[in-house]
């Protein structure tokens, strides 16, 4: 029998930075779990994604979800994942919380990583993370790979808002509380869906490295945490480990949230009619009998969201019933997919059809190609100033001018490139559209800032 991960283990209230302090969660009115979630919601990073894209631009007439709205679902979502589980687990075993007592609080740690799991992202959606990363494949970022190791290029080369979530957690910035956050080791396992480096990642058939979960500088940061969950150990790459078993959750809440609402968006902005939206969303509705209620309703978007929200459930319930007939496999890290995947064909097949849909009609929209091309552009003009003032050791007057518009939190000690690369990408990746859209017009000229 392959080797397993266990319960007691996976589920601690350790918390990054406070390692010797001792606290028995479950016992207090509010949990360490909780408390991680509260964290969260009140920073200043969480605060941001409100004016960070989502698919579509920001919001004119018509309100669309944006990187805030859309987290705060998932976690609603992910909170219903995870009190599900443990619910079916408890009717099976009425002496569960006396065996595992942190297991009735995976609903919060879901909802906690799912908060989490967009924060490292930047603007532009994931045109913001292809314009960085381009900068240094094609652009002038190419010049310094001969000045990083073959990891750190890895890393810059593909960009990813994973590993960034992981950075902004448990990083040490200058100023800043030298604990990063201080969530406990099992809400930042939880959010990691890829545990290797970007030099092994980006492997196509092996779902566990699709792509990464952390930079070169916070490898130690994950095996501190992976060692104390008892991760195991990825056997075809040895410096990698496996999933920790509740990333399925966040991630199957993730999957379920921008499949289904990012049609319920494309209706508001009449991308899709509503005959379209109803065709596609009506297999997932279950066994239920919705015509008449359907009918009933003169209001198409009060049509739709009652389509949306039977299919939020239908998903939710397939996915907890796989997560929990398939618990060997998830604790061996033997489960090879997206738990979305393992779902009835026919709901497969239907979510299938949903992402052929939105890729043609939604993905490539207008005006969401329109926001992808000046994110490119944006982002690509930002790198090119701040990348090689910051790392000119003879600056100019210009330089120096532009240095000084980056936060001092953002500063490093370190004299090598690769450091001192990525500080500029942390400044860069935090902000949001509206600031980084304003912060190019000025730096380009276009427009000259006013005195209040």
């Amino acid at each position: 029998m392959s080797e397993k991960m266990n319960w007691k283990d996976l589920l601690s209230a350790k918390r990054w930075g406070y390692e010797d302090r001792s606290v028995d969660s479950y016992l207090v009115a509010r949990s360490e779990f909780q408390r991680d979630y509260d964290r969260l919601i009140f920073s200043s990073p969480f605060r941001r994604l409100q004016n960070k894209t989502q698919v579509f631009p920001l919001p004119g007439a018509v309100f669309v979800h944006n990187r805030l709205t859309h987290s705060l679902e998932v976690a609603s979502v992910g909170r219903s994942l995870g009190r599900m589980f443990y619910a079916k687990l408890k009717e099976e075993n009425p002496n569960l919380d006396a065996d595992y007592p942190f297991l009735q609080e995976v609903g919060n740690i879901i909802s906690a990583a799912c908060l989490s799991h967009d924060l490292g992202n930047p603007a532009f959606g994931h045109s913001g993370e292809s314009a960085i990363s381009t900068y240094f494949t094609d652009g002038e970022g190419r010049k310094y790979q001969e000045q990083v190791t073959a990891e750190e290029w890895a890393d810059l080369t593909h960009f990813e808002g994973n590993a960034n979530a992981l950075r902004i957690l448990t990083h040490a910035f200058q100023g800043k509380d030298p604990k990063g956050f201080a969530l406990t080791y099992t809400s930042l396992a939880s959010i990691v869906k890829y545990p290797c480096l970007a030099i092994d990642g980006h492997l196509r058939k092996s779902h566990h490295r699709k792509k990464y979960g952390f930079f070169t500088e916070e490898q130690k940061a994950f095996e501190k945490i992976a060692d104390e969950l008892g991760l195991l150990k990825d056997p075809s790459n040895p410096k990698g480990y496996l999933r920790h078993p509740l990333v399925y959750l966040v991630e199957a809440a993730d999957d379920i949230c921008y499949n289904i609402i990012d049609l319920e968006d494309a209706h508001h902005l009449k991308i899709l009619s509503y005959q379209e939206v109803e065709e596609l969303l009506l297999p997932l509705c279950g066994k239920e009998n919705l015509r008449d209620r359907l009918d009933g309703l003169l209001d198409t978007p009060s049509r739709v969201a009652l389509l949306r929200a039977k299919a939020i459930n239908t998903l939710i319930k397939g996915c907890v019933d796989v997560f929990v007939r398939e618990q060997d496999k998830f604790l061996s890290g033997t489960f090879g997919s997206a738990l979305m995947d393992a779902l009835d064909e026919e709901i497969v097949a239907q979510m299938k059809k949903i992402s052929k849909i939105s890729i043609a009609k939604i993905y490539n929209a207008p005006t969401v190609v329109q926001i992808e091309i000046a994110g490119y552009r944006v982002m690509d003009a930002l790198l090119k100033e701040f990348v090689p003032a910051y790392l000119k050791k003879n600056k100019n007057n210009y330089d120096k001018k532009l240095v000084a518009l980056i936060p001092e939190q953002f500063y490093t000690e370190k004299q090598d490139s690769y450091s001192k690369i990525r500080c500029v990408l942390d400044f860069v990746s935090g902000m949001t559209d509206v600031y980084a859209i304003e912060l190019y017009r000025k730096i380009k000229g276009i427009t000259i800032p006013s005195i209040d």
